[in-house]
């Protein structure tokens, strides 16, 4: 595993923000599983089962504030990152509604924090900051949505990540700008916006899959509001999978890939809440759901798609798994853990892998540059 994207990632020093939340606990396990020095930086987890804490990951784990700059700064002076994923954030659209004051104070200042101690930091050449899918200003359209679209944002949430990608565009413009690169400083900055996750291990609240898990656990029904809301729904390890291919260009120094990248699946793969519910009733057969009609004072966005293409064709990124087979993986995840008490993450992993080097994807070969 230490030869994929090109070796890159062993022996490096790797800080991941947001390392106890979905997507921070698989990027952690799999960088270690590279050799790569993993140091984490996260609010301690205050939901039980919490997947980061059954992984029992050999790294540094801090628990912290993106907020406390103090603190952050000395995790930057003391273990000297060579690249910094960033995934902290306040992510969940309902909760932005009941705070945002804290949603905008952590996914906005907290970037900005975070982007002013990189830029004075001798350590640091390049920044992978994640940010949503839903940074767009969403029409309903049935074309996916381009990086050079107009950005939005209806909720607290979506606005937040919005202000984040001008945030990120601003620092790469005025302080990591590509034409003074190598020349008045050494850092590559990318901002990635993915698609609807889904895997094992997510517990979090207001989430199709998991709030569908924790009933089926329960033995009740999980009641459904938008059957036919869109979503171009992909397993977590596929845009773990760009942002580990964006941090290895950036780290090979090839500014051209310092800028925005959409990540998800190919727009005929995408398939309504209906549909992945019945194909995952399909695999666990107590999964049962209702739908019932209320009226949530709350918007919900009924389509989302993101145009990927830019990706395929400049990166040469591409997804692995299928949508059909990111819903068994992720139920099976689930009916294992809650029948069995298993912890199938590395192995999900391991046959992520095995399944990219059958099709010869471009970060799975072994060159070293």
């Amino acid at each position: 595993m230490t030869k994929l994207f090109s070796s890159i990632y062993k022996g490096k020093s790797i800080l991941v923000t947001g390392h106890t939340g979905f997507k921070g606990s698989w990027l952690s396990l799999w960088l270690t599983q590279m050799g790569a020095n993993v140091i984490g930086y996260s609010l301690d987890y205050l939901q039980t089962p919490n997947h980061y804490a059954l992984l029992n990951i050999e790294m540094v784990s801090i628990f912290g504030d993106i907020n406390d700059t103090d603190k952050l700064k000395n995790i930057f002076d003391t273990y000297q990152p060579d690249i910094v994923f960033h995934l902290a954030a306040q992510a969940l659209v309902t909760k932005s509604y009941i705070d945002p004051i804290q949603t905008y104070q952590t996914n906005v200042m907290g970037t900005l924090h975070l982007l002013e101690i990189c830029r004075q930091s001798p350590s640091v050449k390049a920044i992978v900051n994640i940010t949503s899918d839903k940074v767009y200003k969403n029409k309903e359209s049935l074309s996916g949505y381009l990086e050079e679209d107009e950005l939005g944002g209806y909720d607290p949430y979506s606005a937040s990540k919005s202000c984040v990608e001008l945030l990120t565009s601003s620092y790469r413009n005025s302080y990591f700008n590509l034409h003074s690169y190598k020349k008045e400083h050494t850092i590559l900055l990318a901002n990635c916006r993915a698609g609807n996750v889904i895997g094992g291990g997510d517990w979090a609240e207001d989430r199709l899959l998991s709030d569908m898990m924790k009933a089926t656990n329960a033995q009740t029904k999980i009641k459904i509001k938008n059957p036919n809301s869109i979503r171009p729904w992909q397993h977590v390890l596929e845009p773990l999978s760009a942002y580990l291919l964006i941090g290895q260009k950036l780290l090979e120094e090839k500014k051209e890939f310092a800028e925005a990248w959409n990540f998800g699946p190919l727009n005929e793969k995408s398939c309504t809440v209906l549909e992945l519910l019945q194909e995952a009733q399909t695999i666990w057969s107590l999964l049962q759901y209702e739908q019932v009609n209320t009226q949530s004072q709350l918007h919900e966005t009924k389509l989302l798609q993101l145009d990927s293409s830019k990706a395929y064709k400049q990166l040469q990124w591409q997804n692995n798994w299928s949508t059909k087979l990111s819903i068994e993986k992720t139920i099976l995840w689930y009916k294992s853990f809650y029948e069995n008490s298993n912890i199938e993450t590395l192995k999900d992993l391991q046959s992520y892998i095995e399944d990219a080097k059958k099709k010869k994807l471009i970060w799975t070969r072994c060159e070293v540059k």
